[in-house]
């Protein structure tokens, strides 16, 4: 959707060259620098220090170009977990150390003398994040404008780690040694709250197309959150749950009503998600755990839709 991606086939090895596009692939307008693939290139390279098993390994880099080569994973042997989840195989042990990563990594970078310059990159962030997910977001529901410009306010000028900025399923791949984490292109030294909210947000979609799974679902958000908390260690847990609660009911809306919806739901679905994420938006900010028990009790609820899941195409 973002970067034109190729596999290189060379004697006795084989590895993956990307570039960043000017013009997103989706179906409305999105622009944004093709710089970020030097952010991405930064970004693999931060975390290489401290999970090397668990990003691509970086082979080189031609800033000119705009492209860099990196170490090429089979899918037989490291799965997309999205396409994982569609399948129905939820493993809540997955979830959990996608959540001790993130949190790895988010407290590496606050020991990190370099993280928050090489990491300045707040256009970059609002090109990809805060424009397509909170603006976009904002003029299609007009009446809760106000809050998600507070929420943008509060995300954009939170600067606290380095974050990845796109924790989706479809960007982890379940590696023999754990999750990898692929497509940094919104590396930020920014709100570490956007990680997590981002990633459980996705796990929260799956229960609306899977509601007789949203028990395995549901144990996986909690997992998810154990495995992240035990590393918080740059500001007060409760401070950083409530910016994570603010955040899930605003990124559930944009992946319907922003400028890259996700794929995967039905009309009816996509309508469900719409009603909850409102319903959630309109009242006071509650708990991380009160929205995820009663987003999974309504998803429960549901009925599996009679159209076949689209298989991702990223």
């Amino acid at each position: 959707m973002s970067s034109d991606l190729w596999r290189v086939d060379l004697p006795g090895r084989t590895l993956c060259v990307k570039g960043a596009l000017g013009r997103l692939k989706v179906a409305q307008e999105w622009l944004a620098p093709t710089s970020r693939n030097r952010v991405e290139y930064d970004w693999l390279q931060f975390a290489s220090r401290t999970a090397p098993q668990q990003v691509p390994q970086v082979l080189a880099y031609d800033e000119l170009a705009g492209l860099f080569a990196m170490q090429f994973l089979p899918p037989e042997d490291y799965p997309v977990w999205k396409s994982e989840l569609l399948a129905g195989h939820i493993d809540p042990a997955s979830a959990q150390s996608v959540g001790e990563l993130l949190g790895r990594l988010h407290s590496a970078s606050t020991k990190d003398s370099t993280a928050a310059t090489t990491f300045a990159t707040d256009d970059n962030f609002d090109a990809l994040r805060i424009e397509p997910y909170f603006r976009v977001t904002a003029r299609a529901n007009p009446d809760l404008e106000d809050r998600i410009d507070w929420l943008a306010e509060v995300t954009a000028g939170t600067h606290l780690t380095v974050i990845h900025g796109d924790v989706s399923p479809k960007n982890i791949l379940l590696g023999p040694h754990g999750p990898v984490l692929l497509d940094a292109e919104c590396g930020w030294f920014g709100d570490p709250a956007f990680d997590v909210a981002f990633c459980v947000n996705h796990l929260l979609l799956k229960a609306i197309v899977l509601p007789d799974r949203t028990e395995e679902l549901h144990h996986s958000v909690h997992r998810l959150l154990e495995g992240y908390v035990q590393h918080i260690d740059w500001e007060a847990e409760d401070r950083l749950r409530e910016r994570i609660a603010a955040l899930l009911p605003l990124l559930a809306l944009a992946r319907v009503d922003g400028a890259s919806p996700v794929e995967y739901l039905s009309l009816s679905q996509r309508n469900r998600v719409r009603e909850l994420a409102r319903s959630l938006m309109t009242g006071p900010i509650s708990t991380v755990d009160v929205i995820v028990d009663d987003w999974m009790v309504a998803a429960s609820a549901g009925r599996p839709d009679t159209a076949p899941i689209k298989e991702p195409t990223l």
